[in-house]
C-alpha cells in the first residue's frame, strides 16, 4: 500500500494533467503550423479565386482599394493564418479529444469520436452555407445600394474581415446540434425543456446573430434563419439521444 501523502498525490495528478494540457497545445500548434504552411504554398489561390470570387460576379468586376503601404503583406498573413486554422479545425477537435480520452469510459469513447467528425463536419457545412449563400447576396446588396452618384470603393482589409466574421459565425452556428447531442448526452438538455423554451431561443439566436457577425441586417438575418432552423434540428437530435437512453435503461431493468 502506498504510504506518500494524499496532498502530494493530488497534486501530481494536477501536474500531470496539466503536463499533457500542455503537449495537446504544442500538437495542435503544430498541426496548424503545418495546415498554415499549406495555405501559404496555395496563397494566391486562396486569396484571389477564394476569398475574391464573391466580387467576380458583378460586371465590371469590383476592385477592392489597399491603402497602407504594407497592407498586402499583412492581409497575406492573415488569409494564411485563417485558412490554415480552417483547414486545421479536424485535427484541433481530435486533439481536444485525445486529452479528454482517458477520463472516458469505454462506452463513452465511440461517441466522443462520432463527436469529433461530426463537429468538424458540421462546422465545415457552416463554412460552405456561408461562402455559397451568405455573403455573395450579402455584397451584392452592398455593393449595389445607395446613391449612383457615390462610388462604392472597398478597402481590401475592411472586405477581408468581412469575409473572416461571416464564415466564423456561419461555422460556430452549425455546431449547435453537435452541442445540443452533447448536453442531451450528459442529460442537461431534454426536448420537453428546449420546447417550452422556444421563445427565449429564439429570442437568444437573434441576439447571438447580432454579436457574432458583421453590423448589417442581411448577414444576421440570413445566418438567423439557419440558427433558428438548426435549433428545431437540434430538439430532434436531443429526442433521438434520449430515446435510445431510455432504451438501454429499459434494456438493462429486464
Amino acid at each position: 500500500m502506498s504510504t506518500q501523502d494524499p496532498e502530494k498525490q493530488a497534486s501530481g495528478g494536477f501536474l500531470s494533467h496539466l503536463e499533457d494540457l500542455r503537449w495537446t497545445l504544442v500538437k495542435i500548434a503544430m498541426g496548424l503550423v503545418v495546415t498554415t504552411a499549406f495555405s501559404a504554398y496555395y496563397i494566391d489561390f486562396i486569396f484571389d479565386e477564394i476569398l475574391l470570387g464573391p466580387l467576380k460576379q458583378f460586371d465590371p468586376p469590383v476592385h477592392l482599394q489597399n491603402l497602407k503601404p504594407y497592407g498586402q503583406v499583412v492581409l497575406y498573413l492573415q488569409v494564411g493564418l485563417f485558412s490554415g486554422l480552417i483547414i486545421g479545425i479536424p485535427w484541433v477537435l481530435y486533439q481536444i479529444w485525445n486529452f479528454i480520452y482517458p477520463a472516458l469510459r469505454t462506452t463513452e469513447i465511440k461517441y466522443i469520436r462520432l463527436l469529433v467528425v461530426y463537429s468538424s463536419f458540421f462546422f465545415l457545412l457552416g463554412v460552405a452555407f456561408s461562402y455559397f449563400i451568405v455573403i455573395p447576396y450579402s455584397v451584392a446588396f452592398f455593393i449595389g445600394f445607395g446613391s449612383p452618384l457615390i462610388e462604392n470603393n472597398l478597402a481590401a482589409d475592411e472586405y477581408l474581415s468581412f469575409i473572416f466574421q461571416i464564415l466564423i459565425a456561419g461555422g460556430i452556428i452549425f455546431e449547435l446540434p453537435m452541442v445540443s447531442y452533447f448536453l442531451s448526452k450528459i442529460g442537461v438538455l431534454t426536448p420537453p425543456f428546449m420546447r417550452h423554451y422556444r421563445r427565449y431561443a429564439y429570442f437568444i439566436v437573434i441576439v447571438l446573430a447580432g454579436i457574432i457577425t458583421p453590423p448589417d441586417v442581411i448577414s444576421q438575418v440570413m445566418l438567423g434563419i439557419p440558427m433558428i432552423l438548426l435549433y428545431e434540428l437540434s430538439i430532434y437530435v436531443s429526442g433521438i439521444v434520449l430515446k435510445n437512453k431510455l432504451k438501454k435503461e429499459a434494456t438493462r431493468a429486464i
